[in-house]
């Protein structure tokens, strides 16, 4: 897998999740200011919680901007098989039920999947709980989270 090419296809999605946070933001604000929307008794709170909706997608948007400029400047690394992983690993695993799945170890954005070819990727970040097991971790070395599901993985493949 080409990671220039994966970082753009994650700038893009970051560019187009910005773009529409900016504008659902806007739109609430607009409402939360709208004429029709000031209270005229102490119950009338629909202006308030657009008010409140307003700023928190403009906290995620600023969040997203964030991980934009975090992408964009993140020097991408390629990684021997023996290699520990660490930041811009792309690392494939092995669940105890012999699943395989992609992640790639980014500095923000955890959570996103993407298609590339026929595999799904998900970004992981370092303060994950998968993110921080798998730091300095190798090819054929096991992964344990527990959580409120025990979960075990083995690394194969780091790129």
């Amino acid at each position: 897998m080409n990671k220039e090419n994966f970082r753009k296809q994650i700038v893009d999605r970051l560019e187009t999740d910005y773009s529409l946070l900016l504008q659902a933001a806007k739109n609430s604000h607009a409402s939360a200011t709208h004429a029709e929307n000031i209270p005229d008794n102490k119950y009338a709170t629909l202006g308030l919680e657009a008010s409140y909706l307003a700023q928190g997608q403009a906290d995620r948007a600023q969040e997203i901007k964030k991980a934009l400029h975090d992408f964009r400047c993140l020097p991408i690394k390629y990684f021997a098989d023996d290699a520990p992983i660490y930041l811009t690993a792309l690392v494939q695993l092995e669940d105890d039920a012999g699943q395989l799945s992609w992640v790639f170890l980014g500095p923000a954005a955890g959570g996103i999947s993407l298609e590339v070819g026929e595999d799904e990727v998900t970004i992981i970040t370092p303060t994950s709980p998968l993110g921080r097991e798998l730091l300095g971790k190798r090819c054929g070395d096991d992964v344990l989270l527990n959580g409120k599901l025990r979960r075990e993985y083995e690394v194969i493949a780091v790129k």
